[in-house]
């Protein structure tokens, strides 16, 4: 009885929030919010679209991190004349990952442009600090089925070429203002 009293004190301090993993962006304040059940757990600065690039708003969920993204110019007037960019590429506005939310065209990256942070500067995708991305990326990835050690995030970030990972289980992500 005393043991399970032990545990369940230790537990307590501990302050373990359990129930569904959701995350929430706001296009007006722009911030990432990761919650469990209705605590945050995680929140972050971001970048999101222009008023001529809009993010989309709306509901969504995530299934797809890209690790390693090559970047490839969209058939899109801005991008007109711009160049691809492999992975690790310094001009790769990608960074190290990429978190989609609206596949093929909108996703969560990091970005080479980390003053850009807190404004509307983007073409759609909502950027965060490269690091912010990355934390972002293996926390859902942890808490969404698709755990991997620490070597295995050293191996795929040290590695030239992208890594494809599918969430077993989506999180639902909303987009408002």
């Amino acid at each position: 009885m005393t043991l399970l009293v032990a545990l369940l004190v230790l537990l307590a301090d501990q302050n373990v929030v359990s129930g569904p993993l959701t995350m929430a962006a706001s296009t007006q304040k722009k911030i990432l919010v990761v919650r469990i059940a209705a605590t945050d757990v995680r929140r972050y600065d971001t970048a999101v679209g222009m008023k001529s690039h809009p993010t989309p708003n709306g509901r969504f969920v995530v299934r797809h991190i890209v690790w390693n993204p090559a970047w490839v110019p969209p058939n899109a007037g801005w991008a007109k004349g711009k160049k691809p960019a492999a992975p690790g590429d310094p001009k790769n506005p990608m960074r190290a990952v990429k978190i989609f939310f609206q596949e093929p065209d909108y996703y969560i990256h990091g970005t080479n442009d980390e003053d850009s942070i807190g404004y509307a500067a983007s073409h759609g995708c909502i950027r965060m600090a490269e690091a912010d991305a990355v934390e972002l990326a293996k926390y859902l990835m942890e808490h969404a089925g698709a755990q991997h050690d620490d070597a295995w995030y050293e191996s795929v970030q040290s590695n030239p070429k992208p890594t494809d990972v599918r969430l077993p289980f989506g999180v639902p992500m909303a987009i408002g203002r």
